[in-house]
């Protein structure tokens, strides 16, 4: 879907009267504030939820306007924004004077990306200045792929929810610390690990955990009302299986090499075993597992390379410290 240039004008007006837009992003829907007006930006973390020290993204319109937003841009990070953007790539900068402290949640860094979506980059065109938008979701829950996952979440606590259609890569931005000439992955996400190797001619780490605050970090994130469990593929079966005689309703995300298996369970989805489509379709799996009443989730992480990586963080991040039956 394409939203039509009076919704984009409109939706802009609600950002520069500092009110809050749902606008769709190729990752996810995201809820947007004017990223120079504290009091907007603070209305983020209310309707949220989210911690006041958990940093936001600030969305530009193009690579060419990074300047405006940080102090200094090393030769990699400018290699990097020439390459991915617009695209599902955050860098990690350090902030410039436009951007207030309640955006970086207290940091002096700021994390900046370029949406790749025409109704996004409409929209910042029309506005004249940066977005921040984290996802447009309670803090810790499933991300939104859809408008009306938006609605569905937040209701009418957002001023104007601006529909763009599915979310074509379906998890967030990777987020990439680019302060020096040593870039790090700080969250892995739409861009792969193996796409910024093969740009920078180097490794690159992507630490489970790491020091440096950035979004969807949190111990227990992207968590659906139903406890997921993580368990290795060909015991996804046998566990839903024992979990439902032991009397949970159990949804079970199924395996591509599985795909035959009979699972006496509540609700099974089967997983597709392209990654593109598994990153597009996850976070509607968990809420249509969580619409169909399920209380516990049996899966399995795929094998950490590719988009691999992004899901099997945001299944660790669902399931949370607990990860057993």
């Amino acid at each position: 879907m394409t939203a039509r240039t009076s919704d984009i004008e409109k939706a802009a007006g609600v950002l520069r009267a500092g009110g809050l837009v749902a606008l769709p992003t190729e990752t996810v829907y995201g809820l947007g504030a004017n990223a120079e007006d504290p009091a907007a930006v603070a209305r983020i973390f209310q309707v949220k939820g989210r911690p006041p020290s958990h940093p936001l993204i600030v969305h530009i319109g193009g690579a060419e306007q990074l300047d405006d937003w940080v102090q200094e841009v090393p030769a990699t990070a400018r290699l990097l924004a020439g390459y991915f953007w617009p695209g599902p790539l955050t860098l990690v900068l350090r902030r410039g004077p436009r951007v207030p402290r309640e955006a970086t949640g207290g940091l002096e860094t700021v994390a900046v990306r370029v949406p790749d979506h025409p109704v996004a980059l409409a929209l910042l065109s029309a506005f004249g200045g940066g977005v921040t938008a984290p996802s447009a979701n309670r803090f810790g829950s499933v991300s939104p792929t859809t408008a009306d996952d938006v609605r569905a979440e937040l209701g009418d606590a957002v001023d104007f929810v601006l529909d763009g259609g599915p979310c074509g890569v379906g998890v967030e931005s990777t987020i990439v610390d680019a302060t020096s000439e040593i870039p790090a992955i700080l969250r892995p996400g739409g861009v792969t690990r193996e796409d910024l190797e093969a740009v920078l001619g180097h490794p690159l780490t992507a630490p489970l955990t790491s020091h440096v605050r950035v979004p969807g970090q949190h111990p227990s994130h992207y968590a659906p009302r139903a406890r997921v469990v993580l368990v290795e593929p060909e015991k996804v079966v046998a566990e839903a299986e024992l979990a439902q005689e032991l009397g949970y309703r159990v949804g079970v995300f199924l395996p591509a090499a599985f795909a035959d298996a009979e699972v006496k369970a509540h609700a099974v989805v089967q997983v597709p075993g392209s990654m593109t489509a598994y990153a597009r379709g996850l976070y509607g799996f968990l809420r249509e597992l969580d619409q169909r009443g399920c209380d516990l989730i049996v899966a399995s992480l795929p094998a950490e390379e590719g988009l691999g990586l992004a899901i099997a963080n945001r299944l660790r991040r669902a399931a949370g410290p607990r990860s057993a039956v």
